[in-house]
């Protein structure tokens, strides 16, 4: 079922302003306004989110592109600081959530005690590990497919940004929640997703899937695709398994390993191809 085009326009920029640094406040905050009934609904534009990283991702990365990308390590520039503007854009959102699972589920295998090392903002050493390692994953795969040409780089950032915000939405449809609900990050997704959410979060994902169908072709996309819901699966069964449910962590940290997989899938395309 579509939503009203007010109602459509208001849950978006309720999900810009929880999931990002973009300021809706003043006159367009009150317009917008605020209720859990539309904080949840907002949820349902978590992929769309994702068009305004990848819009920045993109950007950034087309400057440093015609800056400096007939330097050697241009491709590796232009990866390093699209990432940095996006972190910057979300606030490290998804990075602190893939850092508190790690400690969580590296520290303990007593899933109470897993989901109070969850709720530490004090970051231990498998989070530090897990986030410098994933950085550092995510920003050497930009740089090969930046290597292979800008138009591989862009399609990757645009399709991945928005592909990989869809897929935690599935937890939320397939999992309880299980997180302080007073306190967590997830508060608006405390209940679980409708079908009809699901699938308007998923028509924000066809433009940009389209696109990188376009520009890279369907095996370069199709193989972002699939192995970002292998990650998918992986970190579902992992959750499932270790704290019975999802938390806004567990979520943010599959966000981070559906993008990375993404990246990867599309990345082995590339290098089939130029080998």
């Amino acid at each position: 079922m579509c939503e009203p085009s007010g109602n459509f326009v208001r849950h978006y920029l309720l999900a810009v302003q929880f999931f990002t640094r973009i300021p809706v406040t003043g006159r367009l905050a009150a317009w917008v306004g605020f209720s859990p009934a539309m904080l949840r609904a907002s949820a349902a534009h978590f992929p769309g989110v994702g068009w305004l990283a990848a819009i920045w991702a993109c950007g950034v990365a087309a400057v440093c592109s015609t800056l400096w990308g007939h330097l050697p390590y241009g491709p590796l520039l232009a990866a390093v600081l699209s990432t940095v503007a996006t972190v910057w854009l979300t606030g490290a959102f998804h990075e602190d959530g893939l850092a508190d699972v790690a400690d969580g589920l590296g520290g303990s295998a007593d899933r109470t005690r897993a989901l109070d090392i969850m709720k530490d903002s004090r970051i231990g050493a498998y989070g530090a590990i897990a986030l410098v390692l994933a950085l550092l994953t995510k920003v050497a795969l930009l740089a090969l497919l930046g290597a292979h040409s800008l138009s591989a780089l862009l399609a990757a950032l645009g399709a991945g940004h928005v592909w990989s915000r869809w897929c935690p939405l599935v937890l939320v449809h397939t999992l309880p929640h299980v997180g302080d609900t007073a306190t967590s990050k997830s508060k608006p997704l405390a209940d679980q997703m409708s079908k009809a959410a699901l699938a308007v979060a998923l028509l924000w994902c066809f433009v940009p899937l389209a696109l990188a169908v376009v520009a890279q072709g369907a095996l370069f996309t199709g193989a972002g695709v699939v192995c970002a819901l292998l990650a998918l699966v992986w970190m579902r069964r992992l959750l499932q398994r270790r704290i019975r449910g999802f938390t806004g962590d567990g979520l943010g940290a599959t966000q981070q390993l559906c993008e990375i997989a993404f990246y990867l899938g599309a990345a082995l395309t590339v290098s089939s191809l130029a080998a």
